[in-house]
């Protein structure tokens, strides 16, 4: 099933995308992002990280990802319904780098595996779309 492969590759391209957070400093550029925010609009939910919570927290999603894969292969709903809006937020996840860059003018932490995130979340948007319409029209 092409959905449950897009769940795959989505799940490995986060494993690469933290890796190349993790690998670029990424925690120093959002956790001081984090505090000018907060400086400015106190009221900000925005949490800071220590990298230990951070990395954790990431590898146990990407863990969980990949522990779902088999309930994406067989075509279960409700991992296309939540596919939906995960992937959508991994697009933008991929845009913020790649935008950030752009604006900033010089590669950002995560930027080097945007591409990836963004291409895996693309394909497992639509493959979750078609999944849920082919489920809800019974073909």
């Amino acid at each position: 099933m092409l959905f449950g492969r897009a769940w795959l590759a989505l799940a490995g391209a986060l494993a690469i995308h933290v890796t190349d957070e993790a690998l670029t400093d990424f925690l120093a550029v959002y956790n001081s992002t984090v505090l000018v925010i907060r400086a400015r609009l106190p009221w900000s939910p925005l949490p800071t990280f220590t990298f230990r919570v951070w990395v954790f927290g990431l590898a146990a999603l990407v863990a969980l990802l990949f522990a779902l894969s088999p309930a994406a292969s067989r075509g279960a709903r409700w991992i296309a319904v939540v596919a939906v809006p995960f992937s959508a937020m991994m697009i933008g996840n991929g845009l913020l780098h790649v935008g950030s860059s752009i604006y900033l003018w010089r590669f950002m932490p995560g930027v080097y595996s945007s591409p990836i995130l963004i291409t895996a979340s693309v394909l497992s948007l639509i493959y979750a779309i078609r999944l849920i319409r082919v489920i809800r029209e019974g073909v």
